[in-house]
């Protein structure tokens, strides 16, 4: 790669990605990016997930055969990623902890 290419990277296209190197969905700005990973931080440290992701991570050690899978705890089974977090195609808007089972 000549200098001039690798500069027209550098101030070309870096600046177009916000600062980040992968595509995200949501475009935002830097502050809104930082309250954004806080508060995601945050929720991932909440009694109920620490519970939820330990849960699963013991599920998976019992049964190694389902690499690569997630485990479901509203119906308490391995399934593929997409069938899993998008809900089984509904989407995640209806879902609360009533459903799941830790």
């Amino acid at each position: 790669m000549s200098h001039f290419c690798k500069l027209l990277f550098y101030y070309v296209i870096i600046p177009s990605m916000k600062g980040t190197p992968f595509r995200l969905k949501q475009k935002l700005s830097p502050s809104a990016a930082k309250r954004k990973a806080e508060a995601d931080l945050a929720m991932a440290k909440t009694p109920y997930r620490k519970a939820a992701k330990a849960d699963a991570q013991k599920k998976h050690r019992d049964n190694p055969g389902n690499k690569g899978k997630d485990y479901d705890h509203k119906s308490g089974a391995f399934k593929s990623v997409k069938a899993n977090r998008g809900n089984d195609g509904k989407g995640t808007k209806i879902e609360g902890k009533s459903k799941y089972k830790i």
